[in-house]
């Protein structure tokens, strides 16, 4: 296999996370938080805190493998390395048929849906799937023939999408204006004590931090890959949790918490009014689409390497997958294979949407519940590392790995809580795909 020349720097990687994680949610996430919390404004600082516990401290926790760990896959190679080769297999199959592809067909509807948004544009729903399949295609062809190029999308996205969140901030900071009245047409809704029922709003909440493993697949392609990923996976948790906080605050102090829980998501758009006249909510819903695009172009350039990592190691696929191409740097029959992955689930979402076959869910929760409790099994290896002696940091070793297995469970409490029987079914459609993945190693 050709050497895959370094390309990636740590901007870049750092861009991926938080341009992954970092979406068009955080926009419209105060009203939820504060619906949830009955207007209580310390308790929705807590709900982010502790919804954010998986992806910070299961950052803190899996740097110590990335330090170990040189190899193409991502956490793929993590398990085949601490675990066993089958249980990477396992979730290498996982991976690449459930988790990226189905994120990354939502993705491209959802960017589709916010752009027509922004330029008044009324389209049928089939059509804008259609779009959202070209827009699969121009992105996948991106990332496969000009990689270099993705990479500072990756990073210019990022940076666009933290502008309006930090003027939010900021502006909200030092804001001393009155809060706008609710609109005769709204409901008003005021702040009331709902006691522990806002426990019910982790999971969503957690979701919403969901998509930081995916910068693990260039670790090949990243220069001072030992050294840059650990960096990565510690700061690039603390900017996404410091941004959410920064903005739930900021927006409070401009609208206060009846306008927010009364307007709901309508209630940005007043916000950025305040802040920027008419041209507001038009510019806003402009950025919205900005920060689609970037997680979208993320997913995508971590997932069209999965593959190729996956014939590398025997896995799945013929040997010409791994082949790269030593122009492009990339596999170009990987890229193709996610493509037609992802092609299909994007043919799923318009199914199970159009029929509303899986309620108030889309195909790309099928993996999340799941993806967070195997990190568990990760996590006790770093604990069992500490205990060997080869982890010599207490806190890596033992205090991560705990708040980060409490993460997990919070997720998979909270979204069975939420959604019983979509959940359940979600975890037994991946115990079977990782049950094929697993069953193609032969037993060690």
């Amino acid at each position: 296999m050709e050497k895959n020349r370094k390309v990636y720097g740590f901007s870049t990687a750092v861009a991926m996370v938080v341009g992954i994680v970092v979406g068009s949610g955080i926009f419209f996430k105060a009203d939820n938080i504060l619906l949830a919390t009955g207007g209580n404004i310390k308790t929705g600082i807590l709900v982010l805190c502790i919804g954010a516990l998986g992806i910070i401290f299961g950052s803190l926790t899996l740097s110590e493998l990335a330090i170990r760990t040189n190899s193409s896959g991502g956490f793929v190679s993590y398990f085949e390395k601490y675990i066993s080769k089958k249980f990477g297999s396992g979730f290498g199959f996982f991976q690449t048929f459930i988790y990226l592809p189905s994120v990354t067909a939502v993705l491209a509807y959802a960017t589709v849906m916010f752009a027509c948004i922004t330029f008044e544009v009324n389209l049928s729903y089939e059509v804008k799937i259609f779009l959202g399949f070209i827009l699969l295609i121009l992105i996948t062809l991106l990332n496969t023939y000009n990689r270099k190029l993705g990479g500072n999308i990756q990073f210019i996205s990022t940076i666009i999408k933290l502008i309006p969140i930090f003027a939010i901030a900021i502006y909200g900071l030092f804001y001393k204006g009155d809060y706008p009245q609710v609109p005769s047409q709204y409901t008003l809704i005021s702040p009331k004590n709902i006691g522990y029922k806002w426990i019910a709003s982790l999971a969503p909440i957690a979701f919403s931090f969901d998509g930081w493993p995916i910068v693990t697949a260039i670790v090949p392609e990243l220069k001072n890959p030992k050294r840059t990923m650990p960096l990565v996976l510690i700061l690039s948790p603390i900017l996404i949790l410091l941004s959410y906080l920064l903005y739930f605050l900021g927006i409070i102090n401009i609208l206060g918490p009846t306008y927010i829980m009364s307007l709901q998501d309508d209630s940005v758009y007043t916000a950025f009014n305040i802040m920027l006249g008419p041209i507001g909510a038009k510019f806003l819903i402009l950025l919205v689409t900005i920060a689609i695009f970037g997680v979208i172009n993320g997913v995508i350039l971590g997932g069209i390497r999965m593959p190729q990592a996956l014939a590398e190691k025997g896995i799945a696929f013929d040997e010409s997958v791994s082949k790269i191409d030593e122009k492009l740097q990339v596999s170009k029959k990987s890229a193709l294979i996610y493509f037609l992955i992802s092609t299909f689930w994007l043919i799923a979402y318009y199914i199970t949407s159009k029929f509303q076959l899986l309620g108030g869910s889309d195909v790309s929760e099928i993996a999340i519940v799941f993806s967070y409790v195997t990190y568990i099994v990760l996590y006790l290896k770093v604990m069992k590392l500490y205990k060997d002696g080869e982890i010599k940091s207490s806190f890596k070793g033992i205090i991560a790995p705990i708040f980060a297995i409490i993460g997990s469970l919070i997720i998979l409490i909270g979204g069975i809580v939420a959604s019983p029987f979509y959940v359940i079914l979600y975890i037994f459609i991946s115990i079977f795909i990782f049950y094929l993945g697993y069953r193609k190693i032969k037993d060690e």
